[in-house]
């Protein structure tokens, strides 16, 4: 069974957080209920000192793993669910997550997730956090997500994920016209009454998106955008900030559709069942052969290019 070991030094900006959440935020590859079991067996320490999750940490505090991460429970139990393999190698996978389906168990999602089906594809990721799984997608965001496969992949894979070496382009359909290209730099963290939903705010974490315009549809934009960073729900959060929208988004989306519509292209918004948001492109280093790379493409889902034919503009007679 592998042993992870890893430190952190806590900085300025994380001083007075509580190490829960600290831990949370710094090794997010790990579960926050085997964080929290790690900190009260004094798997992880504070300052070398065995402490409780909501000790709350100072700068440059020292955090501390020293862990033997023993096989997922027998909650998690291989599932065969069909997977969209789009690269495959000793180290790691990246797989086509479609619509509808949720990453990794939670609450009300006990089983049918993406790690129930990856235990089936490869058992040998029982073993790994989160069955290999290096970041996610939200449930009904599709596209490429990568798994590794060996405890020496995950852990470079986390480091080139957390030093934004991974590469991750998306497509997104927005609501209005956007004129041009631009960078959102604006922070996010929870909001403050409804944990589920996060906002930009000026004391959360760093978040960057680089969008551009592809094409303009009825009532909308199709953009092209790219990741500098990671935050739950980054592009969602942040290109309804800016007055955008992606259409379909429950959460963060508008309830009504611009006006200009045809009544085809209002029933087929109206029909879009989830956000119109997935991921088309991951690129990064290779976690093991060095020089080599690791790249990957998903074709845009059926049910997003339909409802782009459907707010296509009508060809003009002149």
């Amino acid at each position: 069974m592998p042993t992870f070991e890893r430190q952190h030094q806590v900085t300025e900006e994380q001083a007075g957080q509580r190490l829960d959440q600290l831990l949370a935020s710094i090794w997010s590859d790990f579960s926050r209920n085997r964080l929290a079991q790690w900190v009260k067996s004094g798997d992880i320490t504070l300052n070398e000192r065995v402490v409780k999750p909501r000790q709350a940490v100072s700068l440059g505090d020292c955090v501390a793993l020293q862990a033997t991460l023993s096989p997922h429970s027998e909650t998690l139990q291989a599932e065969d669910i069909e997977l969209d393999v789009l690269y495959a190698d000793e180290a790691a996978f990246v797989i086509n997550k479609p619509a509808h389906l949720v990453v990794h168990p939670g609450s009300g999602n006990p089983d049918g997730t993406l790690a129930n089906a990856l235990l089936h594809l490869d058992p040998a990721l029982e073993a790994l956090p989160r069955a290999g799984l290096v970041h996610r997608l939200d449930k009904d965001t599709t596209g490429c997500l990568m798994v590794a496969r060996t405890h020496q992949a995950h852990t470079r894979l986390v480091a080139l994920l957390k030093d934004r070496e991974i590469k991750r382009r998306y497509v997104a359909l927005v609501w209005g016209r956007v004129l041009s290209g631009g960078t959102i730099n604006e922070p996010m963290g929870r909001h403050p009454t409804d944990r589920r939903k996060q906002v930009v705010r000026r004391d959360g974490r760093p978040a960057i998106t680089h969008y551009r315009l592809n094409q303009h549809l009825a009532g909308a934009t199709l953009l092209d955008v790219e990741l500098e960073t990671g935050r739950t729900h980054q592009i969602r959060v942040h290109m309804a900030h800016v007055g955008y929208p992606i259409i379909g988004d429950p959460v963060y989306g508008r309830r009504g559709s611009p006006g200009g519509l045809t009544e085809a292209q209002r029933a087929a918004w109206q029909q879009f069942p989830r956000q119109a948001l997935h991921a088309s492109q991951l690129v990064c280093p290779h976690p093991i052969d060095e020089g080599k790379e690791i790249a990957a493409s998903a074709p845009i889902p059926d049910d997003l290019q339909a409802l782009m034919r459907a707010l296509s503009p009508e060809p003009s007679n002149d």
